[in-house]
């Protein structure tokens, strides 16, 4: 009786070892934090992250450990009041937003689009139209083609048929934009209006969707980003207060959403699948989406590395603002690198931090085999290998590669000096 005691008292012990998750304040800037030191992270380790983060154009760098700061950095003239576009990482956002809207009965994600947008809002036939659903909006396989000249167009001109619905993945950025209008029909308020007033007042989070041609795009402070990040970390509840309690459809959005890109959930960005896709092209990518970050990340990104990243089995939130990082939609390279530096931040870790972190290339997908270095040190030495692990030819010239000869696929450059060595994955499209 006794040891059964014991062994209740010790399992109610450790249940209670688990941290109970922060929520700052919904008004100011009060926001508690946890020493980085107490993580095991040593500070010569994330200087030489920010060092890092900074040569790569970021501006704002936020961490989170149950909902409390550990890292907060901003960069150049960037400050915490300093306000930045979320780009495709609003996505993210969006799909949260239509998930409160289902919730409260406004729409179903299985209605056709035409329920809500009227016939015509393609340029394809009553039927083909008809057959394009809200939730295909969510999985971007809608069947639209993406080969247009302009993906961003929302006009019916611009917007015509491939392939049957749910039949074809294609990073489109014209039919998710029209969420938006899907959500103003359904609810009778624009989408900024309806984050604001569901996510934004229930969160602290403040913002607004702003429209630059077609698009419309989020606009926020750093910590805004961070606490929208948060909340995605939780079950729809902020601090016990319902946002989205849904636990279905938030399963649905963190999770495989279709089985042509295994690493996309509802407009969401998922790590530890056997395979992935990324925009602006049809290739399957063998693998895991960012393989330097925990298998249960799931992230919401955009154009020039707006990053939210939420890591489950860690108690991780991530946030990084910034640019020019080339002209990739989403930017998994340099977030699986972000992880890279993630990974070193303990004390032992950092010992082995490679020289060569500093080295970045762009584009990557690349659709004409030319890759441009940067931040090289000087005396490196590249090799280019396939997937089967054989030398392919190439040219160097200056802190550029090129290697348009080779078809298309996946490759692995390896940069040596003295004694680091890093490898890249490279992708041709």
């Amino acid at each position: 009786m006794k040891y059964i005691l014991l062994l209740l008292i010790g399992s109610l012990g450790f249940s209670n070892l688990k941290a109970q998750t922060y929520f700052p304040p919904l008004v100011g800037t009060t926001w508690s934090t946890t020493d980085p030191a107490t993580l095991g992270w040593c500070q010569d380790s994330i200087d030489n992250m920010y060092n890092w983060l900074e040569q790569s154009d970021s501006k704002a760098f936020i961490v989170l450990k149950d909902g409390k700061i550990v890292l907060e950095k901003y960069f150049g003239t960037f400050t915490a009041d300093s306000f930045y576009v979320w780009n495709s990482a609003g996505k993210t956002l969006t799909a949260y937003a239509v998930g409160i809207a289902q919730y409260e009965g406004f729409l179903n994600i299985n209605d056709p689009t035409s329920d809500y947008l009227g016939n015509g809002w393609t340029s394809m036939t009553t039927a083909q139209e008809d057959a394009i659903t809200i939730k295909h909006q969510l999985t971007m396989t809608t069947g639209l083609d993406d080969g247009v000249s302009d993906i961003y167009c929302t006009d019916p001109a611009c917007l015509v048929y491939k392939a049957p619905p749910g039949t074809r993945w294609a990073y489109h950025n014209g039919p998710y934009t029209l969420l938006d209008s899907v959500i103003r029909v359904a609810t009778g308020t624009t989408l900024s209006s309806w984050v604001n007033q569901k996510i934004g007042a229930k969160i602290g989070m403040t913002g607004l969707f702003v429209t630059s041609g077609y698009n419309h795009i989020f606009v926020s402070k750093p910590r805004s980003m961070a606490r929208f990040g948060l909340l995605l970390s939780q079950n729809g509840y902020w601090n016990g207060t319902a946002v989205l309690p849904d636990l279905t459809y938030l399963n649905e959005m963190r999770n495989t959403s279709q089985s042509l890109n295994k690493s996309y959930g509802y407009l969401t960005w998922l790590n530890g699948k056997s395979s992935y896709m990324l925009p602006q092209t049809q290739f399957v990518f063998p693998g895991s989406l960012m393989p330097n970050a925990p298998a249960d990340v799931y992230a919401a990104e955009g154009k020039n590395g707006q990053i939210i990243n939420v890591s489950p089995s860690d108690g991780l939130v991530l946030v990084r603002m910034g640019a020019n990082l080339g002209t990739n939609l989403v930017a998994t390279t340099y977030n699986d690198t972000i992880w890279q530096y993630m990974n070193r931040l303990t004390c032992t870790a950092g010992l082995q931090t490679n020289r060569l972190d500093v080295i970045q290339l762009a584009p990557n997908p690349s659709d004409d085999g030319l890759l441009t270095l940067s931040n090289l040190l000087g005396g490196e030495v590249f090799e280019l290998k396939n997937q089967l692990g054989q030398s392919v030819p190439f040219q160097q010239i200056g802190n550029e590669i090129h290697f348009s000869e080779n078809s298309k696929g996946v490759y692995f450059l390896t940069i040596r000096r003295e004694n680091d060595t890093k490898t890249l994955k490279v992708i041709r499209d």
